[in-house]
């Protein structure tokens, strides 16, 4: 027997959206590396969370925000506005 279908809504209590945040970022993560490998293509996931962290992944040895430091401020201040508005 499997699982119900999941709502796909902004979950209220706080505690339980950050325990669903890691959860999802952990397998969002996984299966970005997954991808990379079994396709052999090159995967950068940047995400953004409420409390204004910043966590990446990067498939290739060269960091995205090596290469371009600024890249990582700008990203920042441009998704914060868009989660202040």
């Amino acid at each position: 027997m499997g699982r119900g279908k999941t709502m796909i809504k902004r979950i209220d209590n706080s505690t339980s959206r950050q325990v669903a945040f890691s959860k999802r970022r952990k397998g969002l993560l996984k299966k970005a590396g997954e991808l990379s490998i079994l396709c052999d293509v090159k995967v950068g996931v940047i995400i953004f969370s409420c409390t204004e962290k910043i966590y990446d992944f990067s498939s290739s040895r060269l960091d995205p925000f090596f290469i371009f430091p600024s890249l990582k401020v700008n990203l920042f201040y441009s998704m914060r506005n868009i989660f202040l508005d």
